[in-house]
């Protein structure tokens, strides 16, 4: 399988660069600009890719890459600071701008390559201009020997650099973002045409390999699951089955702050997939624990601390199991690694079941540790997973714990359940389920006064959140119509006992959070 390595210099897009290889069918990976040569070596890349970053290149203590990976004889494409970073260890000139550009840009093709999207090629009799984004301090005043412009803006003369013989090339503006059109393109033209790289990554060659190597790696060994009814949970379970079978136990902890029906949901999915699964019936547990508990942070930890108490509990009965799987995905493998390389600065660490390796002295399992979310969703299509499963919006390890502000009760998490059941129940029949990232209700910790009849009532008021967003970092509100926000509205006050007023919460992330807990 041909992979593409891209080597971080702390940009907040690098991401979307992967997303967008990986769109194109080509495997690759992320690692710090600190990775040594032998380990690049070791990688077996058919092309390199520099990202942008936030940094000066005349910076005393701005990321450097050694100088020899040049002489690879490998693709390279850099990106912003990397395409700066790649002029400046090959002989060329950066210096400082006058003024940061940032946004969009049109930029015009100045000469043809396999590069640049079909629809840059130069013609004689005119020069069409193309959106772009920039982000950029720096610029560089005088390319290094061999290399000619490709494409300019009217402020940035070296937007798209080439040196065609070495295959080393270099763009200002960032393709990776949907502000540039055309950018998912340029990359594809990057790997394909210019690296060479095949079109083998995808779901059904994944999932043959991932087998082959959960087979490998656990051998005869049992393997226990914590399940949740997510996507990501759900996948690995079936993933897990389809390698070992009855080898994998998996555990089903009902905290009681589920959905309306989710627990006889989720039993029903994996009997439907003959998967072994111990149903934990916690939910008084979990009450009891949080009675008279208002502080969110603190409920989060009674949570997180009593389901592993729980689970820790359930999986030495079962006994005899070596690995536990957990859901780790791709974006947290890469929050969890510093650009920087060490562990002082870290953006988060990742623990998937909070703590649950360290204690129970298993070997971790984690099938899904290389995917991304919409990855793991095409996985789910391959095992064979309904689509409602696999198109799932996201749901917090709290549960409706974080979406009752204050204490919580069985009475206000009845009322939740099915005021957010209405909700979502109306956002289907309208169709725009799949167009939301994350919808749900909140019942305040506020009553008002209503009418209804003749009679006075004193009642929760619930607010409704729906966002959009690629991947959860930042979203903004979904536009529903004032008619379908009446009529959910009216539905959940004439259904549900407990509710006499619905606001809708237009904030977007930032400045708010997706969850108001």
């Amino acid at each position: 399988m041909d992979k593409v390595l891209i080597i971080d210099f702390g940009s907040q897009v690098t991401q979307l660069i992967a997303r967008r290889i990986r769109e194109a069918n080509v495997y690759c990976e992320i690692r710090p600009y600190t990775i040594s040569l032998n380990d690049i070596k070791k990688f077996s890349a058919k092309a390199i890719i520099l990202s942008g970053g936030p940094s000066s290149v005349h910076d005393k203590k701005s990321p450097d890459v050694d100088s020899t990976i040049f002489d690879l004889g490998l693709p390279i494409l850099g990106i912003c600071y990397g395409q700066q970073l790649m002029c400046k260890k090959l002989g060329g000139k950066v210096e400082a701008s006058d003024h940061r550009e940032f946004g969009r840009a049109f930029i015009h093709a100045k000469e043809n390559s396999p590069l640049l999207p079909e629809s840059w090629v130069v013609h004689e009799s005119q020069s069409v201009q193309h959106q772009v984004w920039m982000s950029h301090g720096d610029k560089i005043i005088q390319l290094p020997e061999g290399f000619t412009t490709l494409a300019s803006t009217e402020s940035c003369e070296f937007a798209v650099i080439a040196n065609e013989e070495k295959k080393l090339y270099g763009t200002q503006f960032h393709p990776e973002v949907v502000h540039t059109p055309e950018g998912t393109e340029f990359l594809s033209n990057f790997v394909h045409k210019i690296a060479g790289c095949s079109r083998d990554w995808n779901m059904h060659n994944f999932l043959e390999m991932e087998i082959e190597k959960v087979r490998k790696q656990v051998g005869g060994n049992n393997v226990i699951a914590g399940v949740s009814g997510g996507v990501d949970s759900t996948v690995v379970a079936a993933l897990l089955h389809k390698a070992i079978g009855n080898q994998l136990t998996c555990i089903f902890v009902d905290h009681g702050l589920l959905r309306k029906n989710e627990a006889e949901q989720v039993k029903d999915l994996f009997s439907d997939f003959h998967i072994p699964l111990k149903m934990v019936d916690a939910r008084q547990t979990f009450l009891n624990k949080l009675d008279g508990v208002f502080e969110p942070e603190k409920k989060r930890k009674i949570i997180g601390s009593t389901f592993i108490d729980i689970f820790e509990k359930e999986a030495k009965r079962v006994g005899g199991a070596k690995f536990l799987a957990q859901g780790t995905l791709y974006p947290d493998v890469i929050e969890s690694v510093s650009v920087h390389g060490t562990a002082a600065v870290t953006i988060k660490s990742h623990h998937n079941v909070g703590g649950l390796p360290e204690r129970m002295e298993m070997d971790l399992v984690e099938p899904v540790r290389e995917l991304f979310k919409d990855e793991v969703r095409a996985l789910g299509r391959e095992l064979g997973l309904k689509e409602d499963m696999v198109k799932r919006h996201p749901f917090p390890g709290p549960g409706l714990a974080i979406r009752i502000p204050g204490e919580v009760t069985p009475e206000k998490i009845s009322i939740l359940q099915e005021a957010d059941a209405i909700y979502i129940d109306e956002i289907k029949k309208a169709g725009l389920y799949d167009e939301i990232w994350q919808a749900f209700t909140v019942l305040l910790p506020v009553k008002s006064v209503g009418v209804m009849g003749d009679s006075r009532t004193y009642e929760y008021v619930a607010a409704l959140r729906a966002v959009t967003s690629t991947d959860g970092m930042t979203a903004d509100y979904y536009p529903f119509e004032h008619d379908f926000l009446s009529k959910i509205c009216n539905r959940i006050i004439n259904q549900v006992r407990g509710i006499n007023r619905v606001v809708y919460d237009i904030t977007s992330k930032p400045p708010g959070t997706i969850e108001w807990e």
